[in-house]
């Protein structure tokens, strides 16, 4: 079956309104299957790639890995793994003959190897801690792999021993002295994440202890808390590693120096490549040539919304240069060509998130996809497969050769067919307007699955966190303008001075100004979506965001006030000292407000939501996960606290079991329908 990679908006609810009775819900996408990153076998004949499935009644998610013969155009996806644990982090042998995987099925998380001539999957590693991550030698005889430890602990048996003593002792107290004592959702336990490496012996495991690569520095590697195996990488001759770490000491909480470091694979002291840049070095790769490695850096220190841009180094002489330097956009991820000429990434675009090839000699850089999200890639020989989203779609896998259009490519997965066979999406459009300073800024808009022709439909009026972030044309399993338009809602999403893909200067311009350009964006970008499509009715709509999202609720509340019906406020910024003196990761608010609380307070409390509590009176939902460090419960206590002292209609929803987002299935079914049964109250009845 062949298809564009991306299809308009229109053309996806056209194809599908023939058999389509209904909107989608928030249980339809709670209970879809989700593709993962495609992983081409070494002779590009196969993919492997994850595919994770919502059990409802054990309220968690399960991810197993299926198998796609590419030189059959019908064939058939093949599940390989099935257990009620997660099998994740696909890898192919040398030979193409087995996959290496990550899964937890024996009670720890472990490597498995699954020969593909037929047999069972074999552990390869037992070890007395958990394998967060993996990676396979280009030779296939070793493994380099991340476990948590106490540094102070010989070997792996110690820190086991060491965590089973502390599960019995009734004292709870934990002491600190230095940041993080708590990250994202996890207190610190002491614990860092150490780079090893074990030889794969002739019976096809680990036996031996593994040896420390990263051992000798202060820091995780990969980074917390969402780091992972693109952060370190063999040479192609199998002999050295390249990875990426941040020193700790007491400085890590505001420190976005990352460096990248090279050290032999079979241990040693590693090599600091970028000492001399104070921001963030990350993402290192080797050419398959094994003459050049390449890694993506950052030229402001603590800023981590920087650009990322590339960084070629000569492996013989050590030799650096900026590759396409000219082109203004912040890579996301990226990988070689097999000839070691090209690389392709994937970075922000105008509302969209393609993927690039990038000439390493000239720097030249083509787009290879159109609209849409790319989420995931790979590349061998001439053939590059994807997993691409857009608004109207999750995840699809497709595959095109390179020199070709991946506007054409061949649709390889269409899971969720059969599941969403009787929905309707919202039909989706593009605009653009004069914003702040009169700069164009882009937004999007949706119908509603069942809109007709000449009538007005109420407004969901999404704002995107970050804040350095993006509402584009992708899909979100947590904020889905397809929910509200299987609600009956029209919605709005603007990309406001701040967002990311419309040049750094674009995304550099909030900083130390949240409540500035982006509000008079957002409220331009209303008044020029209402008169450009007039299926919008202005005067039934509501505002919803979530972490900077939420802050511009809190903001709106005190400045906006007559804008709105109604306002839902997740995990959004209430108090800026509070924040400042709370938040785990310091370096994101001393850059966003210049310096210090003590040393610029006036800077901290010039977009103070609290201080204009006086004038609010829209009525607000908030939403607050207990588990968050990253905007803190007090945050949500506040602003719930200011409402209710000033007899405004609210509620407070919160989450004891989630962080920053909402995740377990039974949750996101709950948030959804109190967040649309707010709207509801305010827009319908």
């Amino acid at each position: 079956m062949r298809l564009p990679v991306l299809m308009l908006g229109a053309a996806v609810a056209a194809s599908s309104a023939m058999a389509a009775p209904r909107g989608f819900t928030v249980e339809d996408m709670v209970k879809m299957e989700r593709v993962g990153a495609p992983v081409l076998s070494p002779d590009a004949t196969r993919v492997v790639y994850t595919v994770r499935t919502t059990d409802m009644d054990k309220n968690r998610g399960n991810t197993q890995l299926y198998l796609l013969d590419l030189r059959s155009p019908k064939a058939a996806p093949v599940r390989l793994t099935q257990a009620d644990a997660s099998s994740s982090e696909p890898t192919w042998s040398p030979k193409g003959d087995a996959i290496y995987f990550l899964s937890g099925r024996s009670g720890s998380s472990q490597v498995w190897r699954l020969p593909l001539a037929g047999g069972e999957a074999a552990k390869v590693t037992s070890l007395p801690l958990d394998v967060e991550n993996f990676r396979l030698s280009p030779q296939g005889d070793r493994l380099a792999l991340s476990v948590a430890v106490f540094r102070d602990c010989v070997d792996l048996a110690c820190t086991k021993k060491r965590l089973d003593e502390q599960g019995k002792n009734k004292a709870s107290g934990k002491v600190y002295d230095k940041l993080f004592v708590r990250h994202w959702d996890t207190w610190a336990d002491g614990r860092t994440n150490v780079l090893y490496a074990a030889p794969i012996d002739t019976a096809g495991k680990v036996s031996a202890e593994p040896v420390a690569l990263s051992g000798t520095l202060d820091g995780d590697v990969p980074s917390k808390p969402f780091g992972d195996n693109g952060e370190y990488h063999f040479s192609p001759d199998g002999k050295t590693v390249v990875f990426s770490a941040r020193i700790a000491g007491k400085t890590e909480a505001w420190s976005t120096n990352f460096d990248v470091y090279t050290v032999p694979a079979t241990g040693g002291e590693p090599k600091n490549l970028t000492a001399d840049n104070l921001a963030w070095d990350t993402k290192a790769i080797y050419s398959p040539d094994g003459r050049t490695l390449a890694y993506l850096a950052m030229d402001k220190p603590t800023f981590e919304a920087d650009r990322f841009h590339l960084v070629l180094v000569d492996v013989a002489t050590g030799k650096k240069r900026t590759v396409a330097d000219h082109w203004d956009r912040s890579i996301a991820d990226y990988r070689w060509t097999p000839d070691s000429k090209t690389l392709l990434a994937t970075a922000d675009d105008i509302g969209q998130h393609p993927l690039f090839a990038i000439d390493a000699a000239s720097g030249k850089v083509r787009k290879l996809t159109g609209n849409g999200y790319v989420s995931g890639f790979d590349v061998v020989k001439d053939t590059v497969v994807i997993a691409q989203a857009n608004l109207a779609s999750g995840a699809q896998l497709y595959q095109f050769k390179l020199g070709g259009s991946g506007e054409k490519a061949t649709q390889l997965t269409n899971v969720n067919e059969a599941a969403l066979a009787d929905v309707k999406f919202g039909e989706y459009e593009q605009f653009s307007f004069a914003g702040a300073n009169g700069e164009t800024v882009y937004g999007h808009v949706m119908k509603p699955w069942d809109a007709k022709p000449g009538v007005k439909y109420p407004i969901a009026f999404l704002v995107h966190g970050g804040p350095q972030g993006s509402f584009g044309n992708s899909w979100s399993y947590r904020w889905n303008p397809q929910v509200y338009a299987g609600a009956g809602y029209a919605t709005v999403f603007i990309d406001f001075h701040g967002s990311t893909g419309y040049g750094q200067k674009f995304t550099d311009s909030i900083s130390g100004d949240w409540g500035g350009k982006p509000l008079e964006d957002l409220q331009k970008g209303l008044a020029a979506a209402v008169q450009k499509f007039p299926w919008l009715d202005r005067e039934k709509s509501c505002a919803l965001g979530a972490s900077y999202g939420g802050f511009m609720m809190n903001w709106i509340e005190g400045h906006w006030s007559d804008g709105f019906k109604c306002i839902v406020n997740h995990d959004g910024v209430f108090d800026t000292r509070g924040m400042a003196y709370s938040t785990e990761e310091l370096w994101f608010t001393e850059w966003e407000s210049g310096g210090t609380y003590y040393d610029n307070p006036e800077a901290h409390e010039k977009f103070n939501p609290a201080l204009f509590v006086k004038n609010w009176k829209t009525p607000m939902l908030v939403v607050q996960g207990d588990l968050d460090f990253r905007i803190p419960t007090a945050q949500g206590l506040g602003t719930f606290t200011a409402l209710q002292r000033r007899g405004i209609p609210s509620k407070l929803l919160m989450f004891p079991d989630e962080n920053h987002w909402v995740l377990k299935p039974a949750n996101s079914v709950l948030w959804h329908h109190e967040v649309i049964g707010w709207l509801d109250t305010y827009l319908k009845k």
